[in-house]
């Protein structure tokens, strides 16, 4: 008796490789950015940098998961997606109430104002396409 294996939910397709790219230039921007400022000037906004580095680190594990393609990533990326939501939504609140916490602006300050609203935009788009992928087949 042969066992068939399945083709795994492909996520990058139509819309979804948008989404890879985007993340994509998301994890280079802010990884570059928060190893930048880490090595040289760690002491004057460590929250900020640190904050910088962990939304690299969501952006290069979602763009894995979407790359990866499967129902068990579909879902570990729509789970990052919501993690992230709440991190931009977080951290922008805080740096509009609690301005003096960040004397530098990290990725998601003021809701990713300085990318262009993309760090609160992009998680939405996500959450939309991989609820939309569920069970796709192609």
């Amino acid at each position: 008796m042969a066992v068939t294996q399945e083709k795994p939910t492909r996520l990058i397709s139509g819309p979804g490789m948008l989404l890879v790219w985007l993340y994509g230039v998301m994890v280079v921007g802010a990884v570059s950015r928060s190893a930048y400022q880490i090595a040289t000037e760690f002491d004057r906004a460590p929250l900020a940098y640190s904050l910088s580095a962990v939304a690299g680190l969501v952006y290069g594990f979602i763009t894995y998961t979407l790359v990866r393609g499967g129902e068990k990533a579909r879902r570990a990326a729509l789970v990052c997606c919501a993690a992230e939501l709440a991190g931009v939504l977080v951290v922008g609140t805080w740096t509009l109430v609690e301005p003096s916490a960040f004397p530098d602006a990290t990725v998601w300050s003021d809701y990713g104002m300085g990318y262009l609203f993309i760090p609160v935009l992009l998680p939405l788009s996500a959450m939309y396409w991989l609820r939309k992928a569920r069970g796709v087949k192609q």
